[in-house]
This record gives structure tokens, sequence and C-alpha cells, in this order.
């Protein structure tokens, strides 16, 4: 018999409803390839081994008895959370974020913290305060990040499912350095109410699985309006597991000519070209589209993210929560330190480029820009659906890095998220899922982009490409 921890949550389900299995097994099974390979992956910052204790009494949920394991900047109820950051050392937030409420309502176990970049500033893993996580590919190399906790665990086989969250790619630029499935919902199709927030204009939560078909059941249960988020939109959810259709004849997809560029890598190149005849061959329709305002996302991104990163963060002072600085001489003092000493170096960098694009002056020159091009993106992105009916682009444009490779050297790391950045800006669903290798056995990844709440057609598109192909089914060799 195959070992559960191999199985994706859909098979899973289907041995739980015939009595095959029960959760506590799931659950043990999985326990053992965490204390076989955690130590040197780290993907998990915390293990809650006495969920084991507490199974869901919801047989009837959609993800009865599932293991999912949560990014660390989701708010679980008594259990602490960090967001990868000394500065909250000890927090146990007293309730559960919407999302997790959900999924414990659906019978699904939360079983403990993934690993990230700290407060989900990072491209790599390698900014928290835990240390690096490493890809389950290659030890050596990044997992990607911000979720590279949650994204390694998926490739790993340390967990079933995985949530985490994306600002500017820190979903799918993991998803696709590990070879995973990630899902980026459009902006208010999740609640974020419980995440601890980076950039709240751009921040959505979503899956990290090892197939499409497990991404679209986590997003049946978690997608959907909650009035405790200003920013939730009120419209109905479907039900997304009727797109895994292996139908594309007739989709038009939209390929932009400004996404193959100088400095992506050949490999990656020539494996999202291949994945674009593929589905061609299966009935698409491929269109050339321009994005003419993508040579902007960079910039504008690091100009508005760490802007409202430095707001949000303002509030981590050492008085109501986390770590604090003990011996300081009054209470400025004690801020200084506390924020000194708790914040991380890419922390600090984020605050200080943050504040000063909105200090008196500088205001007009750089944030209100920023906004201007930001709506010239997503413009684009208008256009360009008048044409087709998604968009086809790398994820990333290189595989895995080097541990330490860019982390002297900061314009280099922010330049991976180059190809996901934009989606965040214009607010619409993306998804990356796996399409292929280097000669070096890297996984590489293809990123499909939809219309605002059309993740039924990134669905249909990726569950199409995905059973066509074997790259989902290959693991690492650990």
């Amino acid at each position: 018999m195959q070992e559960p921890y191999l199985l994706t949550a859909h098979e899973l389900q289907a041995k739980i409803g015939k009595d095959e299995i029960s959760p506590s097994k799931i659950l043990e099974s999985l326990f053992k390839r965490i204390g076989d390979l955690d130590k040197r992956i780290k993907a998990f910052v915390r293990l809650n081994e006495e969920c084991i204790l507490k199974i869901p009494e919801n047989k009837k949920g959609k993800l009865y008895g599932i293991p999912v394991l949560v990014k660390d900047n989701i708010c679980v109820k008594d259990e602490e959370t960090t967001c990868g950051s000394k500065i909250l050392k000890g927090f146990k937030p007293p309730y559960d974020a919407t999302v997790i409420k959900r999924l414990k309502d659906e019978g699904a176990i939360p079983i403990g913290k993934a690993n990230m970049d700290e407060f989900a500033f990072g491209s790599s893993c390698e900014t928290s305060c835990y240390g690096p996580t490493k890809n389950p590919w290659d030890l050596e190399r990044i997992p990607g990040g911000s979720s590279g906790g949650s994204a390694a665990a998926i490739a790993s086989d340390e967990t079933i499912l995985a949530l985490g969250s994306d600002t500017g790619g820190s979903i799918r630029q993991p998803a696709s350095l590990c070879g995973v499935v990630g899902l980026k919902p459009t902006y208010g199709r999740v609640s974020r109410y419980g995440l601890i927030a980076f950039a709240s204009s751009l921040d959505q939560i979503g899956p990290i699985t090892k197939d499409v078909q497990d991404a679209a059941l986590m997003m049946n249960t978690i997608a959907g309006y909650d009035e405790m988020d200003s920013t939730s939109v009120d419209i109905a959810v479907p039900d997304y597991t009727r797109s895994l259709t292996k139908d594309i004849k007739g989709l038009r997809i939209g390929v932009p000519k400004e996404y193959f560029i100088e400095g992506i890598d050949k490999e990656v190149e020539s494996s999202v070209k291949k994945a674009v005849f593929l589905l061609k061959d299966l009935g698409a329709t491929i269109v050339e589209i321009s994005l003419p305002h993508t040579q902007y996302a960079v910039s504008t991104y690091y100009i508005v993210a760490p802007a409202e990163a430095s707001s949000n963060l303002a509030r981590f002072d050492g008085v109501q929560y986390g770590f604090r600085f003990e011996n300081a001489s009054d209470l400025i003092d004690m801020y200084i330190k506390t924020r000194s000493k708790g914040f991380g170096n890419e922390a600090k960098r984020r605050i200080l480029l943050g504040t000063y694009c909105l200090s008196t002056g500088y205001y007009d020159a750089y944030y209100l820009k920023a906004q201007k091009v930001r709506t010239k993106i997503k413009e684009d992105f208008d256009n360009a659906f008048k044409n087709c009916d998604c968009i086809i682009t790398p994820t990333s444009p290189t595989a895995a890095f080097k541990i330490g490779e860019k982390m002297d050297d900061p314009l280099s790391m922010y330049l991976s998220d180059i190809f996901t950045i934009s989606a965040n800006l214009a607010g619409i669903p993306a998804i990356s899922i796996p399409c292929g290798f280097t000669k070096g056995n890297l996984p590489i990844g293809l990123q499909i982009l939809a219309k605002p709440f059309d993740e039924e057609t990134l669905f249909r598109a990726a569950y199409t490409f995905e059973q066509s192909t074997g790259f989902h089914r290959e693991n690492p060799k650990l």
C-alpha cells in the first residue's frame, strides 16, 4: 500500500469516504515523514502534533481529515504566529483567520506553521529569523519565497495541502521553483482577515498543492465574501472542480512579447514555449499580445509595496505584543531598540524605502506616480483580455538559485519576481504549474493569468496542460 503522505487530498478523500484510511493514520504517516526529512529541509517552524488528539467530528466536511500546513503570517487561534520575525516571537492570536475557520469548518486539520521570508519580504525564504528553508530538489538551493516553507513542504510530501500568501509572486514563484501548483486568487476573492499585512492592496491568500484538482478543492473552501474584510467582494463562488475538464478547444491564449526578454534563462524559455505549442495542439488558439507597461512593473511594485509595508509595520513597537527590548532608558529608546533588534535587515530596508516614498516632498514624485503607472498596467491587461481568454508567461526568469547567491544584491533578488508582480498590481488571478525541468533536474514553472474573478479559466487551462503531461507526478529524490 502506498504511504498516505504520498497521496493528494482528493485521493485521500476517496479513501476516507470508503473507510480505507483514517485521519489519524494520515497524520501518523506525515509526522514520521516530517521527522525523517525536516531537519534537512526546514519547511516547518512549528509542528502541532497535538492535532492528532483533536480530529474534527465533521465527517461530511469537504476536506475532512486532510492536513494543511499554514504559512506563518496567517493567524491560527492560540498558536504562535510570528511572520518569520523575532519581533513577533511569542505572539499567539486570540482568533482564527477566516480561511482557517473555513478550513476547520470543512474538517481540515492545521498541522503547523511554515517558514517564510520575514513579513513576506523576500523571494528566497532566506530572511526568516529561523534560518533558510531548502529546496527539496537540491538542498543547496532556495525554495523561492516568501511562501518557501509551504512550497517545500508540498514538494517533499511533508504535508497534503498548504496555504501561502502572495503580494508580488510569493505563492507562484516558490511553487515554480519547487515544482508544485500555486494559485494567487483575484484580489478580494479570498478573505484577508487574519493575514498579518505586508501590503494591503496587494496581499492575497491562496493554495499551494500537489496538483490542480487539490487547488480547486481548497478554493471551494476558502473563497467567498467575508464581512470581516472590507476588501472582500460579494460575488458568487462557483464550484471550481467543474472547471477541471480536458477541453480547451477555442480557448484564446495570449502570449505577451514583453515576457520573453533578455536575461530569461534559455531552458525556462524553451520549456514555456513548448507548453504553448502543446496547448495549441490541444485546441487552443495562440494570440500574440502586448503588455507595454510591463517594464515598469518592478519599479512600481517596489514603491507601492514598501510604502504600504512601512505603514502596516508601524504597529510593531514592543508595546502591544511580541518582542520588547527590556533595558531601554525611556519610551522612545524602547521603540527604537525594539524595532532595531526585532526586525531583520530586509524588513528595515523596506520600511526605510517606504517611509521615504511617503514623506513630504517625495509622495507626489514617487508614490502618487507609481499608483498612476499601476493603473496603466491594469489597463494593459484589460485591453489584452479583449483579444484573449487567458495569458501564458514564465513564472520565474530562472530555476532555483543557490542559497546566499543573491543576498548581497537586493536588486537582483527583486528581479526574481519580474513575471509575477504585474498580476498583483492589476489584482487579477494567476496560477503556476510545473512545465519542465532544467538539465540539472530543477523544476520550471508555467504561469497562467486570467480576467478578474475568472479562476475557472485558469483551472480549465491548467488542468488540461497538467493532465496532458507528467511533470506534476515527478518527485525530488530525498
